[in-house]
């Protein structure tokens, strides 16, 4: 699948937010090594500790439904927003399932793919 297409599906996503504190929509598109497609947005609670980003969702509906690896996240966030990269958690959640994957994000009105590496260069591995 191309990066366009999976950067739609994760604005599709980002639509069904759950965000009424930070206001901050996030949605992402992840793609298991066999083009099977895992969507997922942030989920907010009063208690921040709580909530849960897009990407991470859309990792665990998809380990809950038998898949283990993966390829690629698109990532589409923030209102107004060209590209919101995942934060320090969901980047290392992602290198446990795809470390030799990588996340697409739309960058000053391009779409632009980094290889997981570049993002997160010391993550933790066993």
């Amino acid at each position: 699948m191309d990066n366009e297409t999976l950067l739609q599906y994760a604005k599709e996503a980002q639509k069904k937010a759950y965000a009424p504190y930070s206001r901050f929509a996030v949605g992402a598109c992840l793609m298991a090594e066999d083009g099977t497609l895992f969507t997922g947005c942030n989920v907010e609670n009063a208690s921040y500790g709580a909530t849960n980003c897009a990407e991470r969702t859309a990792i665990f509906k998809a380990v809950s439904e038998g898949y283990q690896n993966f390829a690629k996240i698109a990532v589409a966030g923030g209102e107004g927003k060209e590209h919101t990269f995942p934060c320090g958690i969901c980047l290392q959640v992602l290198l446990e399932f795809m470390p030799e994957g990588s996340v697409v994000l739309e960058c000053s009105g391009k779409i632009r793919e980094f290889k997981l590496s570049e993002l997160l260069p010391f993550g933790f591995q066993l």
